[in-house]
């Protein structure tokens, strides 16, 4: 069998209904699209490269039938899709429910009764109310296309460090669980100008492949990142170190804001010193004993009744700190077209209006407005006019804007003057 006819899709009856299946595997394409859309896409890759020697070019094929909709020209639909949803008339939740004999939500005994055959079961309500009408399933395999196209691709690009040896804090992940969360962790990392990654104990391994991908571009920091076994190793060159927690710990140790931590480091660091942030696993964060090595604790302002953020957040969250106090950022991106701007307006190539400019504009805006008798009762004129002129000053029109106004003005007198040479 060739690869096309081996990644081709067929049209064949699901559910009573005409849908895309994938020839060689034999499941609807959502299901394909689904378990894509899941999983990483290197796991993906080798699991259809197992099962159905199915490579890159052919998941690219498959996935392009879902991401470009071609099942409307076959008139086929997917169990699970939004378009088989709307197919069967379920526009509003009242069509879904009175489809089906009963929705049970849950275990605990909630069952909506409907008017139509069959039983459809949600975990809870809300998966109720936001799975009703379906999956957008090629939106999904946009996605994965483009992991598919660029992911590869982008844990190629390179970045280089920003500042020497020891000059910025290094960043501890404890026990990390995911590889794509030290990707990401990297990238926040480079946003904000930190350089030095250390891992203790990552439970994928390392290095990973995945954590390349997800750095986008920070590859500089996962490439030169060290790993070690414990977390005394880790920390054996530092001088001082704070750990991060959301949990108040009965340590007798100074507790810190972001902004003071960074201060504390900036001046330990100007001193000559290795200063290091310490931060927990996904699930749990760190333990007392491990906070306990730590010369301070930084907490950071949350709303009291959801105080957990993801390590990522975590870690650009202090960086930010770091680089507002070190004045090394830019207001975006600079490139070879971008030139770094300041806060404030800005008017790019355009200057502001000179005041004899405006002057010209309230002038043949008053002369317009009068022609219009525009200002009555005449007594208010002035009031008026001081209002309108305030008004227009207010908006710091440039050069070219007022011109653009000019126009307007002109354009409508224009047209005014027309209509009274017709009547």
């Amino acid at each position: 069998m060739s690869d096309d006819q081996q990644t081709s899709i067929e049209i064949r009856p699901v559910d009573g209904q005409r849908a895309p299946v994938v020839r060689c595997v034999g499941e609807t394409l959502a299901d394909l699209v689904r378990a894509a859309h899941e999983a990483p896409i290197d796991e993906t890759l080798a699991r259809y490269e197992a099962e159905a020697n199915i490579g890159r070019d052919g998941l690219d094929r498959i996935l392009i039938y879902c991401a470009e909709r071609k099942c409307i020209e076959e008139q086929a639909t997917c169990p699970g899709c939004r378009r088989r949803s709307q197919a069967l008339g379920h526009f509003k939740i009242e069509d879904f429910i009175a489809a089906h004999s009963a929705v049970e939500i849950g275990d605990q005994g909630l069952s909506i009764p409907g008017q139509g055959e069959g039983v459809v079961c949600f975990d809870t309500f809300e998966d109720f109310y936001r799975h009703w009408a379906g999956e957008e399933y090629w939106f999904w395999a946009r996605r994965v296309l483009r992991k598919l196209r660029h992911g590869i691709r982008r844990a190629h690009i390179q970045g280089e460090p920003v500042a020497g040896d020891g000059e910025t804090p290094s960043v501890i992940l404890v026990e990390p669980q995911l590889a794509d969360n030290i990707g990401m962790v990297a990238r926040a990392m480079a946003n904000f100008g930190l350089d030095n990654l250390r891992l203790v104990a990552p439970r994928d391994g390392w290095p990973n492949e995945r954590a390349r991908i997800a750095a986008s571009g920070a590859n500089y920091i996962i490439d030169d990142s060290q790993c070690y076994p414990s977390l005394s190793e880790a920390m054996g060159d530092l001088n001082w170190m704070c750990a991060t927690t959301a949990r108040q710990r009965d340590l007798r140790k100074p507790v810190l804001t972001p902004e003071m931590a960074v201060q504390e480091m900036t001046r330990r660091i100007g001193e000559g010193q290795r200063c290091g942030v310490l931060f927990g696993r996904e699930a749990s964060g760190l333990t007392t004993p491990e906070v306990a090595e730590a010369d301070a604790l930084v907490m950071i302002p949350v709303n009291s009744k959801f105080a957990s953020l993801n390590l990522a957040q975590s870690v650009l969250i202090l960086g930010y700190a770091w680089i507002l106090s070190s004045g090394g950022g830019s207001l975006g991106r600079v490139t070879t077209y971008e030139r770094p701007i300041e806060p404030g307006f800005q008017y790019g190539k355009d200057t502001p209006a000179k005041k004899a400019e405006l002057e010209g504009f309230f002038e043949q805006l008053e002369a317009g407005l009068d022609t219009a008798n525009f200002f009555r009762p005449l007594e208010r004129r002035a009031i008026t006019v001081r209002a309108i002129r305030t008004m227009f000053q207010r908006m710091n029109a440039t050069s070219h804007e007022l011109r653009t106004l000019r126009g307007v003005v002109a354009a409508l007198a224009k047209s005014r003057n027309g209509r009274d040479s017709d009547v």
